[in-house]
């Protein structure tokens, strides 16, 4: 399984995303798989990594039945002190996951605002099975994905951690399966 994450093209953008550069990519891709298999892995533990080794993705389990998300994640710049936030949570009508990543959001009751200053990354995460089958990225129970496809490298240029002594690299569209966390 592949995964993807898309920021989709809107004509009206969600109060997150406002400012934010809305681009779509479409994801197919025939990469050898991993020494130790992602399938062997589930998402919550599965870790990803960028070809130019300037980024590791990590999920971490959520363990609560109760939690609105269906996953969780950090994004750590390499070489820098920066690690992002990231939840994934389902939606309705129509059925998605969908993804969003902070940097330094505070702490409490927070105002759409505050949410909005801190959010780098706002879309939808699919998944892509070995045969190209397209789906939503499956709950932190399910088998990892060989692959992880974010379509965030303009987001990340274009926000707060960009620059000097920051993320200096944007991330190519394909962050690989690396390994099963312990």
């Amino acid at each position: 399984m592949s995964l993807a994450i898309s920021t989709g093209r809107m004509t009206i953008m969600p109060p997150l995303a406002k400012g934010r550069a809305g681009v779509s990519f479409a994801f197919l891709l025939a990469l050898p798989a991993a020494a130790v298999g992602a399938s062997d892995c589930r998402q919550a533990s599965a870790v990803y990594a960028d070809r130019d080794g300037a980024y590791e993705l990590r999920f971490t389990p959520i363990d609560s039945e109760a939690a609105a998300a269906s996953n969780r994640f950090t994004l750590k710049v390499l070489k820098t002190s920066i690690e992002l936030d990231g939840y994934v949570m389902p939606s309705d009508d129509p059925e998605r996951a969908v993804g969003i990543l902070m940097f330094k959001c505070p702490g409490g009751d927070v105002t759409g605002a505050d949410l909005d200053a801190c959010t780098i990354w706002q879309g939808t995460v699919y998944g892509a099975n070995a045969k190209g089958e397209i789906d939503n990225l499956q709950p932190e129970a399910a088998a990892a994905a060989d692959r992880f496809l974010p379509g965030l490298g303009p987001s990340i240029r274009q926000s707060q951690i960009w620059g000097n002594d920051k993320a200096s690299v944007a991330p190519w569209d394909v962050l690989a399966f690396k390994e099963c966390a312990k």
